[in-house]
């Protein structure tokens, strides 16, 4: 099975929980606090890997979530960090913010990594909280939940060479013929009904990347066919090359609607360079018409994939192609990306809503996330992370009244007022 687009919840591993924890030794009175540091937890991180071809696995496993980090301990043992949660993705996956759609990353090379995920962050023991007024803390902060996110991911084939073609044009009996691909091959339309990747081996270690998709038939990037689900993967490739049936009514005519579809798919073929293959000249009525068509096709090529005939000369113009475009490259590298522009962000921020006010912000959330409800020390210490954050202060200023809600996170708190 072929997959090629899948969605994904990743979860980042909770930190470790603090540890509450006084020393105590013989003949040692009023030992003070050693509670341990939880560990953070483990980041999910997303990777790309030339052992995997499809996401098919993702589809049948789209929740990944990291593993937590250790609680801390007395002693002042602190916990280990949770371990990175590793997914493993083919490369060419484009990964996608779910919600608004945005490209996040494109995996392009083998190892090339994103994370998905963060970790939370471990709680503090209550070694931490000691002070001259308070040198006998007795709460610690509970671990921080991970990150949570979805994506969606989209496989698009990594090929230098992309075969384009009407149903039945050839494609696959061609892929078969000069790589150890396998593609199934029948004598009826839309034998091909997945991309294939096949390895073309030439003289002196060179290599050669090529990719069939889908036939492609007229309204193709309107939906109709398989081609217009698989055009995307022939987006990456450098050189595109037209395979055209030599007993075509009018093989010219077919050209112009094939390059019509790629060009209404994307803007990023009308530039792209080409070849033409006119395929099946193994046919002696095919064979016939060579010369009629040899004007009017630029860059053209007559072939025949079941028996091999003109497919040496046709792989290594590919090649000469292909190699052209990677010493332009070379000669002429991409600018680099603009550095990278810090702005001043709120630590947070008071939203009036109909039933109170909202404090939205990444430090107040996470405090309020690792407090321990359950311990009155931690809720004291938590209200006054709040008022040195100012968040009192801007509840007063925005004509907060006693007894209204205030939300926090997943907390609602009532105000009252000093």
């Amino acid at each position: 099975m072929f997959v090629d687009r899948v969605r994904i919840k990743v979860i980042g591993g909770r930190g470790g929980d603090g540890c509450c924890s006084f020393r105590r030794e013989a003949f040692v009175p009023l030992g003070g606090p050693d509670g341990g540091d939880g560990g953070h937890g483990g980041d999910v991180i997303i990777v790309a890997t030339s052992r995997f071809t499809s996401l098919t696995d993702l589809r049948f496993h789209p929740y990944w979530k990291g593993n937590r980090g250790i609680h801390g301990k007395g002693k002042t043992l602190h916990g280990r960090r949770g371990k990175p949660m590793m997914v493993q993705v083919p490369c060419g996956t484009v990964i996608h913010d779910f919600e608004s759609g945005d490209v996040l990353c494109d995996l392009m090379e083998d190892g090339q990594t994103f994370l998905a995920g963060n970790g939370g962050r471990g709680g503090k023991g209550n070694t931490r909280f000691a002070t001259a007024n308070n040198k006998a803390p007795r709460f610690a902060e509970n671990g921080e939940p991970g990150e949570e996110r979805e994506y969606r991911l989209e496989l698009k084939l990594i090929a230098e060479v992309g075969f384009v073609g009407l149903p039945n044009a050839g494609k696959s009996t061609l892929l078969s013929a000069i790589s150890a691909a396998s593609p199934k091959i029948g004598a009826y339309p839309f034998t091909t009904i997945t991309p294939n990747l096949g390895i073309v081996p030439l003289s002196d270690f060179r290599t050669l990347a090529v990719a069939d998709i889908p036939g492609i038939i007229d309204g193709a990037a309107e939906g109709k066919g398989l081609g217009h689900d698989f055009l995307r993967h022939i987006e990456r490739t450098q050189v595109l090359l037209y395979l055209i049936d030599l007993g075509d009514d009018d093989p010219e005519e077919t050209l112009r609607t094939l390059q019509n579809e790629l060009f209404k798919h994307s803007e990023v073929f009308q530039e792209r360079p080409y070849l033409c293959a006119l395929n099946k000249i193994d046919i002696t009525e095919n064979r016939e018409r060579c010369e009629a068509l040899r004007d009017v096709f630029p860059k053209v090529h007559f072939i025949s994939g079941a028996t091999g005939e003109g497919i040496p000369e046709l792989i290594e113009a590919l090649w000469q192609e292909v190699d052209r475009l990677r010493q332009e490259a070379k000669d002429n590298p991409e600018p680099a990306p603009p550095e990278h522009e810090y702005t001043y962000v709120a630590p947070f921020e008071v939203v009036p809503i109909k039933s109170g006010f909202r404090i939205e912000g990444k430090r107040p959330i996470r405090a309020v996330r690792m407090t321990d409800f359950q311990n009155s020390e931690a809720v004291v210490h938590l209200q006054q992370v709040l008022d040195k954050m100012g968040i009192f202060k801007a509840l007063k200023r925005m004509g907060a009244q006693e007894g209204q809600s205030i939300f926090i996170g997943d907390l609602e708190l009532e105000y009252h007022p000093e």
